[in-house]
């Protein structure tokens, strides 16, 4: 997951020649990192929009998760080769003083994905309701258990991190913060809480860690398929996957395959594909009429189950593997 020089001033390169015509709209697209499947489904579907619309595409990406300076250098740069409008899904609060520098030069800036103060726009997954769902699931998996809660987080501060945490207790019934909070919330019931980045491998280590706090965990909830799937590594190698509700969030294919193998109990899909198609619209139209996007869309969210609960609405992992991004 490394930042693209290369990409980017091959890009930075076409902006100067005849193809950027100056009728046609210059489109940027800075995602967290290049190879998170997630990201990979939101260049291609700014790409398919950007064709059918006649724009040009640019496109970069961070090193990690949370690499702010790199996406700063993206909007400074995509700018600077005269794209109006960027779409971003911020890695942190850094880039914000540079997005209201370039808004003040004209250009819109829409937030994909991870809500920012000062965004022109958000399309994104209700990521509060995404956990609100999985929370419900896993309160009704549990038929009436005590629950002995191990919390798999993204890291402190962010918001998208802080609404599905906060959605996932408050689904589970649990008093927890509303969705404009950014801490995040805890339980008597959370026996362990751990930070993964996002990350299969720092999941896997978390879980380890939180076994070791309190073995008898039977509630996993997990900010992303990834970390779940590390999670389920760890409890696999302690001889504890059985009887384990493992929640997630994202809906990739590979996340979804493994809910349908029971990896993991139940996740709530997203759909990045239609956050960057729409950027992209807003984009266009914001070159020919010079109106801005503003407030935010809702791009949609679905509980995906391999089994299904009563008093819980959810999918089967057949029309979650239709809708899935990723390799299938």
């Amino acid at each position: 997951m490394q930042f693209s020089n290369a990409l980017l001033l091959s890009t930075l390169a076409l902006a100067t020649s005849a193809a950027f015509a100056a009728n046609v709209p210059i489109i940027g697209l800075i995602t967290k990192t290049e190879t998170n499947p997630f990201f990979v489904k939101m260049k291609e579907g700014a790409r398919a929009e950007a064709a059918k619309a006649s724009a040009k595409l640019m496109s970069a990406a961070g090193k990690i998760d949370g690499d702010t300076a790199g996406q700063i250098t993206a909007l400074e740069n995509m700018a600077s080769a005269g794209a109006k409008t960027i779409m971003i899904t911020s890695a942190g609060d850094a880039i914000i003083p540079t997005v209201k520098k370039l808004q003040a030069k004209g250009v819109q800036v829409i937030a994909l994905d991870s809500p920012f103060d000062g965004a022109d726009a958000l399309f994104a997954t209700d990521n509060y309701k995404a956990g609100v769902l999985i929370g419900q699931y896993a309160k009704a998996a549990l038929a009436g258990k005590p629950a002995k809660i191990a919390m798999l987080d993204l890291f402190p501060g962010h918001p998208v991190g802080a609404q599905r945490h906060n959605g996932f207790l408050a689904g589970f019934g649990l008093k927890a913060n509303d969705a404009k909070s950014n801490e995040l919330s805890t339980a008597p019931e959370i026996v362990c809480a751990n930070d993964t980045n996002g990350d299969r491998a720092k999941g896997q280590t978390a879980m380890e860690n939180c076994l070791q706090k309190d073995p008898g965990i039977n509630v996993v909830y997990t900010i992303n398929e990834p970390a779940a799937a590390g999670a389920y590594n760890a409890l696999k190698k302690a001889g504890k996957e059985k009887g384990v509700l493992i929640l997630s969030v994202d809906g990739g294919c590979q996340g979804i395959k493994d809910t349908a193998a029971g990896i993991i109990t139940a996740t709530s899909q997203q759909y990045p594909l239609k956050m960057a198609s729409m950027g992209v619209a807003a984009g266009v139209e914001y070159a020919k009429t010079g109106k801005k996007v503003s407030g935010y869309t809702d791009t949609g969210v679905t509980l995906i189950a391999a089994k299904a609960v009563a008093g819980v609405d959810s999918k089967d992992t057949k029309l979650g593997l239709d809708q899935c991004w990723g390799n299938k």
